[in-house]
């Protein structure tokens, strides 16, 4: 088969493969990484070459492998270089004594007992063409490296990434894969020296030089970047192909000079200037890219080249074993015991060593080299890669029985709860959205009381590597968040806090926060098209239902200010929470009521009880009460709105209509397509109902003029 047309084949299945089994572990929540990295080995002679010998010398022919690996080589150097990029030394400095002394033990505990492996392991499964010196030196490395892209991730995730633990977690891993790449970088010079192409003392010296000009000349040099972007607001082609090529330049004299092209992708990104706009920018023109479709190459290229099957016999399996062993105690036992030692809880200090344990694709890179260089064999190359993936997958089960999100944030609530404060949630989807959700919360603040607002922005759970760990919230958190914060500030809107995390279930993220915050109130805007979907389905139906909160929909039609309201009441019971919400915003922000009460043909004039806040002396001016008779309720309120006379529509909705309320019937629509309003709907929590019921009836006497 033509070169081409076998290389299209194989990246189509690779991808297919890596897709495919890493959806199975976003559905275990597992990091989707490990089912790229076990895609990988699953395509290769471990089980499609075991299972099926013709089909995979088919697809994958000796021959073809050259290409193969060449462009899964350029994803890596691109995947190095936004390692790099996203590196911030900021992250080790002001992390405290914790971050100080685990980040030396979790490097030096690991090289130690992986060293001293080394000893055991060199005369059963090396030869004497592997000098000792540089199979202990990578041995020592392969164990103290730590998936600090993957680690972040797994962070975020979790929302832990501004917790103690998640604070030291970072300034950890950070210290220790910088110095495990420089570990690596003198094992490579090292084992390359014996071929005598270039001698170590040049070796030595133009690393040395490289590093010293990468970091004044290079650095500076770059400054006019970051200038750059300051002043247009955006990175152009020409500078985005400028970095470019300073990548390869950086990646070939690495090579060049003896240690590894890696290296010098590494290096390059990590002097790119770190501002905060450039470094979104840059990683979103390349991230998806390098992540979806270049890095499985490499997986399946490593997997190719894994052979489960070179670990037969218990000897073989007991070496695996031990090399568990010695990769679990020297990091997981390492950094909890040091982290326990600087005054970490043991709980803490757990999921700091768990975290720290996580190898995933940094190890992998690594063995790789080490296979290309030949300072370890392939049955070693299996066992450590088989490490890698353990380590990796047994981060996330563990982490939550040692550190549960639930005992986090039954902490937060505990806080929370000691505080009077009216809080609310506004979950922000879109940017244009914050403002409108803002201005609802705090005109159903109840009077007399302060506010405290939680403004979350949740992202949806993708397989990207590497984030921006040191902005709170996220880049595109914030960018949601941000017309939010400008307008609590230009209002004067205090104790507005941001949140954004990745999210798996947005709908139960949403009721779990509101529920661990001590929430009085979750206010969702709305963003799909009304005729296409339910007002209150998908998302925001199972928060209504779920929520333990009271719950507003904001609908937002117009951004006038709410001078006139309209308030339907058709059943008491269900009308009441629009009732009281409408008395707050009475109050709260001097508009006008109108209660458009709907009473079926012949039905009696019963008085209509009124919330205390609409019977206030001071709001009770502006309340007018205007009776209809009508068979369709929804028909009223349509004629009522089509005059333009409102800014806004506030309807109550109870849990007895279900998701769909009754009181908008099979035609909810009509109110947007036929009116100009902007709609709130409004429900009470299920507590909150039953101190309705519990007070309509003695509430009854009260009469609208009273």
């Amino acid at each position: 088969m033509h070169a081409l047309l076998t290389l299209l084949l194989q990246i189509g299945v690779i991808l297919v493969a890596a897709r495919s089994v890493g959806a199975l572990c976003r559905v275990l929540r597992q990091p989707v990484v490990v089912g790229e990295m076990a895609a990988g080995i699953l395509l290769g002679p471990s089980l499609l070459g075991w299972v099926a010998p013709e089909l995979s010398a088919a697809l994958f022919p000796p021959e073809s492998l050259g290409h193969l690996g060449t462009v899964s080589q350029i994803g890596l150097l691109l995947f190095m270089f936004l390692v790099g990029v996203e590196f911030d030394p900021k992250l080790m400095r002001g992390r405290g004594h914790a971050a100080l002394v685990t980040s030396h033990v979790s490097i030096i505990a690991p090289f130690f007992l992986g060293s001293i492996l080394a000893l055991y392991l060199y005369p059963r499964l090396s030869d004497d063409s592997v000098e000792f010196a540089g199979f202990a030196l990578f041995m020592g490395a392969a164990m103290s490296v730590t998936a600090f892209p993957v680690l972040a991730r797994i962070l975020v995730e979790r929302n832990l990434l501004r917790t103690k633990v998640g604070a030291v977690t970072i300034a950890c891993a950070a210290v220790d894969d910088v110095t495990a790449w420089s570990i690596l970088a003198v094992v490579i010079a090292l084992v390359r020296s014996q071929a005598a192409t270039i001698p170590l003392w040049i070796t030595l010296l133009g690393t040395v030089v490289y590093v010293a000009l990468m970091l004044t000349v290079v650095r500076r040099g770059l400054g006019w970047l970051e200038r750059r972007y300051q002043t247009h607001g955006r990175l152009s082609q020409d500078v985005f192909a400028t970095l470019l090529l300073g990548l390869l330049a950086s990646a070939w004299i690495t090579e060049y000079i003896g240690i590894h092209a890696l290296f010098g992708a590494f290096c390059f990104g990590a002097v790119v200037p770190k501002d905060r706009g450039l470094v979104h920018e840059l990683t979103a023109k390349l991230e998806d890219v390098t992540i979806v479709f270049l890095l499985p190459l490499f997986f399946a290229n490593a997997g190719l080249r894994t052979s489960i099957g070179l670990i037969q016999g218990p000897e073989m399996w007991a070496f695996f074993g031990l090399i568990m062993l010695v990769a679990v105690a020297g990091k997981f036992g390492g950094s909890t015991l040091s982290a326990r030692m600087t005054g970490l809880s043991w709980r803490e200090a757990g999921a700091l060593g768990i975290l720290m344990n996580t190898r995933g694709l940094m190890e992998l890179v690594i063995l790789t080299i080490g296979l290309e260089l030949g300072v370890i064999s392939p049955a070693l190359f299996a066992m450590m890669v088989l490490m890698a993936l353990v380590t990796t997958a047994m981060t996330t089960p563990i982490l939550q029985w040692l550190y549960p999100i639930e005992l986090l944030r039954a902490n937060e609530a505990e806080e929370n709860q000691a505080s009077d404060a009216f809080v609310a949630v506004l979950p922000v989807a879109l940017p244009r959205s914050g403002p409108g959700l803002l201005r609802v919360a705090q005109a159903l603040v109840p009077p007399g009381r302060a506010s405290r607002t939680y403004a979350l922005h949740l992202h949806p759970s993708t397989n990207k590597l590497v984030t921006d760990f040191d902005s709170h919230p996220a880049p595109d958190g914030e960018a949601a968040l941000l017309p939010l914060l400008h307008a609590a500030k230009r209002h004067q809107v205090s104790d507005v806090r941001p949140m954004s995390f990745v999210s798996q279930s947005p709908s139960d993220d949403i009721v779990d926060v509101a529920r661990f915050k001590g929430a009085e109130l979750v206010v969702l805007g709305w963003h799909k098209p009304i005729v296409l979907d339910h007002v209150l389905g998908g998302v925001v139906g199972d928060v209504l239902e779920h929520a333990t909160a009271d719950v507003a929909v904001y609908i937002e039609r117009n951004f006038e200010a709410w001078q006139r309201v309209l308030v339907p009441v058709h059943t008491l019971l269900h009308d009441h929470a629009a009732l009281e919400a409408a008395g707050r915003i009475a109050v709260n922000t001097g508009a006008g009521i109108t209660i458009l009460r709907v009473l079926p043909p012949g039905a009696p004039e019963d008085p209509l009880p009124l919330p205390d806040a609409l019977a206030r002396e001071d709001v009770r001016d502006r309340v007018r009460v205007h009776e209809v008779r009508s068979a369709e309720p929804i028909d009223a309120v349509v004629d009522e709105l089509r005059g333009g006379a409102y800014q806004l529509a506030l309807l109550g909705v109870g849990p007895t209509w279900g998701l769909m309320p009754a009181f908008f019937g099979p035609r909810h629509e009509r109110l947007v397509r036929e009116t100009s309003v902007s709609l709130l709907v409004v429900r009470r929590s299920a507590r909150a109902q039953d101190l309705a019921r519990t007070t309509s009836v003695a509430a009854g006497k009260r009469s609208p003029a009273a």
